[in-house]
């Protein structure tokens, strides 16, 4: 099956080219608020032989969300090491700490972590300037290619992980993927299949075709009707936490809602001034109603969970169907084999759209000239084919290949279909319509993005909790928001 996703036309004689526009900048000065690095000492570097060996005895801490492609490589950096001589010590953590801990050592002028796990709305668009633009290595002919180039990963990625405002630039590799899909028991629909659709007036088979409305209908009708099989039909993770801004944004966007005007280019490339927050518009406000409605026969318990918490419940039998990011399916797999079955989510009024997640490898622009040579090596090595192949393979972690290369591989392929060796892949056919470009779901890439969705959140759980009606929360977040946007950021 071809990928279907917009692409980008071959890059013209990539080395020549950048060699020549990038030559003035190959010494990335960092403004903005992120210091010099000072005197300390580079990394070792043997001038002559193999590329891949030149920088042997060097040691990369890489920063890391605790991810599943990390997982995997942390599971086994021999190959790495043993490619280039180079020792890897990988630090994880939660996300919030994360983004404090790079801000910090980008601050420093010292880079402690040479390479950056670069979530887009939290690392990416507010610490761009503290990041190497990767043309500057890729360019270099004294370091390996990357393989496929800029072009071979998926193209609504490669912006949303890995550019800020500027389409050229390249701040970051697209490394993981996660996106928000239709997370269903297959076992129970075959079973009630028949019984829905008398009583619901339509097919319940779950589809990009099917309505939020008619995800309500079928939700109710499991709570009604199945409570020997699971609890509720549906869950989701509607905790006052991040989790419930990318829930919630899913039904948002499929009502024609957006946070700013231009929200896909917004979402795509970013903005340091994205304008007015469009939340109070009668789309929005309309979508949240629909989510609380929507929330209202939902899991209770639903209200404290975020994704590991809906993850849980599902895989423990307490649902029918959730939307949660699809790389729970190796989870699920392992729970309840050949029971569960995936979909891109319903559609709206205007849409479908299916929340991105992903994030790419950047390097820190502290980095003395040869640790910056080493830390390529590692991102090259870390977003090549064969690694996320073996990532896709591995039993410590899982992920999702961010290159289309991987998913014309034939045992790629014939991994979308039970038994599969690679569960991930049994996902492939819904976030590969997920990641369209008419249906990818992309949250606003602004610096000032953090304190913008605790502001969401926040206002959106009070929505849940009865302390304010949609309209008045929609209209709350628009105010608070706009004041955030207004103030500006200086990293």
């Amino acid at each position: 099956m071809k990928w279907t996703v917009d692409r980008y036309p071959p890059e013209p004689s990539r080395r020549a080219v950048l060699r020549g526009a990038l030559a003035a900048g190959a010494a990335l000065a960092v403004s903005g608020g992120v210091s010099s690095c000072g005197s300390r000492e580079d990394a070792p570097r043997t001038a002559a032989g193999d590329q891949w060996r030149q920088f042997q005895g060097a040691t990369l801490n890489f920063i890391s969300e605790n991810t599943a492609p990390t997982a995997a490589i942390a599971a086994n950096t021999r190959p790495f090491t043993d490619l280039t001589g180079i020792e890897v010590r990988i630090v994880t953590l939660e996300l919030t700490a994360l983004v404090q801990r790079v801000a910090l050592d980008l601050a420093s002028g010292r880079a402690q972590y040479q390479v950056i796990y670069a979530d887009p709305y939290q690392v990416l668009a507010p610490y761009q300037r503290g990041l190497v633009d990767l043309r500057t290595l890729q360019a270099d002919p004294n370091l390996p290619d990357l393989p496929g180039g800029v072009a071979d990963f998926i193209p609504a990625q490669m912006d949303a992980a890995g550019r800020f405002v500027d389409p050229q630039a390249v701040y970051a590799l697209p490394y993981d993927a996660p996106t928000m899909i239709w997370q269903y028991r297959r076992d129970l629909f075959d079973k009630y299949r028949d019984r829905m659709a008398d009583d619901l007036g339509f097919d319940p088979t779950p589809s990009s075709a099917r309505t939020w409305e008619e995800y309500f209908g079928i939700a109710q009708w499991f709570n009604k009707n199945a409570t020997s099989d699971v609890r509720y039909g549906t869950g989701h993770q509607a905790r006052q936490h991040d989790s419930l801004m990318n829930d919630f944004s899913n039904v948002l966007w499929s009502y024609g809602g957006d946070y700013f005007d231009n929200g896909k280019q917004v979402g795509r490339l970013g903005s340091r001034d994205p304008g007015p927050c469009r939340l109070d518009s009668a789309a929005a406000i309309a979508g949240a109603e629909f989510y609380q409605r929507l929330l209202s026969i939902a899991d209770p318990a639903s209200t404290t969970w975020d994704w590991d918490g809906v993850g849980a419940a599902f895989r423990g039998g307490r649902l029918a169907m959730c939307p949660n990011w699809h790389e729970f399916a190796a989870s699920n797999e392992q729970v309840m084999p050949g029971k569960v079955s995936y979909s891109a989510l319903p559609r709206g009024p205007v849409s479908t759209a299916n929340m991105y997640g992903g994030t790419g490898l950047g390097i820190s622009a502290n980095t003395l000239p040869h640790e910056r040579g080493a830390a390529w090596l590692f991102l090259v090595w870390a977003t090549s084919p064969g690694t996320q192949l073996a990532n896709l393979k591995s039993k410590a972690g899982g992920g999702t290949p961010t290159r289309t290369s991987v998913y014309e591989l034939p045992e790629v392929r014939a991994a979308e279909k039970r038994p599969s060796p690679m569960p991930n892949m049994l996902t492939a056919a819904a976030v590969r319509e997920a990641w369209q470009a008419d249906r990818i779901g992309l949250r606003p890439k602004i610096p000032m993005w953090n304190e913008c969705n605790t502001a969401i959140f926040t206002q959106l759980s009070r929505m849940l909790t009865g302390g304010a009606s949609p309209e008045e929360a929609m209209r709350s977040i628009k105010s608070r928001v706009d004041q955030i946007v207004a103030r500006g950021w200086v990293a």
